[in-house]
């Protein structure tokens, strides 16, 4: 294979870096003087979503050359290597074709995609059969709760996904499990009743050290309530390739969905993974998040690169990391349901991206990635939104808004999105020292005591952000957002020449952590380890006397 030209060596590098070196001195608000169409021309629409990157530090001339840059790295090929199922996981010697679970025809995948179709309709089945009232358990009580236990993908999508459509649920609640810290299953399990209690355990390998030990724990909670080990069946579900594990547990083949080895679990909401959504919302909605994001998927892969939305944002994570040194990256759901959007968003850009060799295994000297962080409109605005406006951290922000809410209170809606185009704008323009100071003196302060304190009320301003609008949050807008940051994700890694389908980073921790478990437990374990992880493991010793 030809090894991949570092983002360095690209041609068009050098021209993209003299505009970044012009526009640190420019102004975002002189660009809108300048240019009365500039909101209208910032704009796409894909999927029922529309992006306004308008308010960033970016000259026409300037995305110019980064589209050229686009050009140089083959972004449209590796487009087309992604769908058409090449390797594009080099390290493992996959394909990554998470697209074809959401996809409604099989696009060259013919028995990949005849397996998705049948899963798919073992999890409408059982999606139904709950919601129907027709899944007893040991006892004949009908299940009224559903508990995911997994981690990582096993629990961020899913856990997202049910809470971002909580309008849209049935009568089965559902909860996540995914800490090996014990107070996770006990909290949830605390109000539940076992007889009306079923388990989905979300695990490739049937041997995550945390999804395992909480499964465990659910199983003795099940026998010891009064079921019987024969019973087990009637309240546990698998999400497994490894079918002999998940039978020696108690659960027969039967009641095992797979996942396979193309699909990543950062990219794995889409599959059997996504079950207790689709039991959460039903089926016909479940649906209908696939199909917004596959709408997505065509939008990306059929778009020129000027009029591709997840490019154009890939192409604007990569000026502020690469060229204007951001190292910081701010995620701001203005809607309660997607609270937990950053969360997921931290997994997906930086396990897939926070690597620091290419492709071709040759070190970097380049930021692959920023730090993903964000919280909630309003709930920011009493906190970090102090950093944002007068910090001296460059942190490119993207608003995510629904235009309308479901909750009937228009008036408490509209003052949030006052907030949220508020606090865009008050970015951009910022408030300077005469601004301050006239602040000051209309609220009734002193001449001296205005221009004394006035420096304290500057703000820069001139600090970026896109705003990501929707006409409602529904299963097809969040399927297409979902999907959008995936597709972001992935123009990146091209850009950055890195893989972002592996996570051998995550290994190493998990390998030590098998060592020092041996100590805790054995008096005379003859593992050695430095100096202050000894004194912790016998300080932790301590405590247990």
């Amino acid at each position: 294979m030809t090894p991949r030209t570092l983002l360095p060596d690209l041609q068009a590098y050098s021209e993209v870096k003299t505009h970044a070196a012009t526009l640190k001195q420019a102004s975002i608000e002189r660009f809108f003087e300048a240019d009365d169409s500039r909101a209208e021309t910032c704009t796409l629409e894909a999927a029922g979503l529309q992006l306004d990157y308008s308010k960033h530090l970016l000259s026409h001339d300037a995305l110019a050359s980064l589209l050229k840059l686009a050009t140089q790295a083959e972004l449209q090929q590796r487009i087309a290597d992604l769908f058409s199922g090449k390797p594009v996981n080099n390290t493992e010697d996959r394909p990554a074709l998470h697209m074809l679970l959401r996809a409604s025809s099989s696009g060259g995948h013919k028995e990949k995609f005849k397996d998705v179709v049948a899963t798919r309709a073992r999890m409408q089945a059982i999606a139904q059969r709950l919601n129907r009232g027709e899944h007893t358990g040991y006892s004949g009580t009908v299940i009224t709760d559903v508990v995911n236990i997994g981690i990582g993908g096993s629990d961020l999508g899913p856990r997202l996904v049910t809470s971002a459509l909580k309008p849209f649920q049935g009568d089965i609640r559902c909860h996540y499990v995914a800490n090996a810290d014990p107070a996770d299953l006990q909290d949830t399990l605390l109000h539940l009743s076992p007889a009306s209690t079923l388990f989905i355990i979300c695990s490739k390998s049937f041997r995550t050290e945390e999804t395992l030990e909480n499964s465990l724990e659910a199983r003795a909670w099940m026998l010891t309530a009064g079921a019987k080990a024969t019973e087990l069946e009637k309240h546990f579900l698998a999400i497994t390739t490894n079918l002999q594990a998940a039978e020696e547990f108690g659960i027969p083949s039967s009641h095992c969905l797979p996942l396979w080895d193309w699909v990543g679990g950062r990219y794995s909401v889409w599959s059997a993974i996504g079950l207790s959504c689709a039991i959460a919302v039903g089926w016909e909605r479940f649906a209908e998040f696939l199909a917004g994001a596959a709408s997505m998927d065509q939008h990306f892969r059929t778009s020129a690169p000027s009029d591709n939305m997840p490019l154009l944002m890939s192409l604007l994570e990569l000026w502020y990391c690469n060229f204007l040194g951001a190292k910081n990256h701010v995620v701001l759901p203005y809607d309660h349901s997607l609270e937990r959007l950053p969360n997921f968003l931290q997994q997906l850009t930086m396990e897939s991206n926070g690597k620091r060799v290419s492709v071709d295994g040759e070190s970097l000297d380049y930021t692959t990635g920023p730090v993903l962080w964000g919280s909630t409109g309003t709930l920011g605005q009493h906190s970090f939104h102090q950093l944002l406006h007068q910090g001296q951290l460059l942190c490119p922000v993207d608003f995510v808004l629904p235009l309308t809410t479901h909750t009937g209170m228009a008036h408490q809606h509209l003052n949030l999105v006052a907030n949220c185009l508020a606090q865009s704008r008050t970015l951009m323009l910022g408030r300077s020292l005469q601004a301050a100071t006239d602040a000051l003196l209309q609220r009734g302060l002193g001449i001296e005591k205005a221009e004394k304190l006035a420096p304290h009320l500057v703000m820069p301003g001139n600090r970026p952000s896109s705003v990501i609008t929707m006409e409602s949050l529904n299963p097809a807008t969040l399927g297409a957002l979902l999907a959008l940051y995936e597709h972001r994700t992935f123009c990146s890694a091209q850009f950055w020449t890195i893989n972002p389908f592996d996570q051998w980073g995550v290994e190493l921790g998990k390998e030590i952590s098998v060592g020092i478990a041996q100590k805790l437990q054995e008096s005379d374990s003859k593992i050695t380890m430095d100096g202050a992880t000894e004194r912790l493991i016998q300080r932790w010793k301590n405590a247990q006397k």
